[in-house]
This record gives C-alpha cells, sequence and structure tokens, in this order.
C-alpha cells in the first residue's frame, strides 16, 4: 500500500508580489475578498503579504486581494 504525501499549491502572480515589494514600510490599503484593511506594510512573500494594523498583524493570502493603494 502506498502513502499519499500532502503537497501545497499556490498560484504565485509575480507582478502583484514584484509591485507590493516596491511599497514595504509604506502605508497601504488593501482590499479583499473579505473587507479592507489599512496598515503598514511589513512583509510581502510569494503567497501572502502582512500588513500592520492597530498594532496587530494581518495575514493576507495574494489570491484575497482585489486592489492596493499606497498612502506613503
Amino acid at each position: 500500500m502506498s502513502q499519499l504525501t500532502p503537497s501545497f499549491v499556490s498560484n504565485i502572480d509575480p507582478y502583484v508580489y514584484q509591485t507590493l515589494q516596491g511599497v514595504v514600510g509604506g502605508v497601504v490599503v488593501v482590499q479583499t475578498t473579505k473587507g479592507t484593511v489599512t496598515g503598514k506594510l511589513t512583509t510581502v512573500m510569494p503567497d501572502h503579504i502582512v500588513v500592520e494594523s492597530g498594532g496587530s498583524p494581518f495575514f493576507i493570502r495574494i489570491q484575497q486581494i482585489v486592489w492596493v493603494i499606497p498612502r506613503g
């Protein structure tokens, strides 16, 4: 009997990833499929970003982002 090994599959949008890397450290407004988060963009990874808002980190999957507005 063979064992199945779970695998992780994630779609990477290289254009969004590269664009967001250019605004790390700045304030952004991120519209997701569930709502809006405003705060400092602290981390950009191929599959998610981290926005610090109100002292808490919000981990947002890039696949869930609708649009982003840099605020400076």
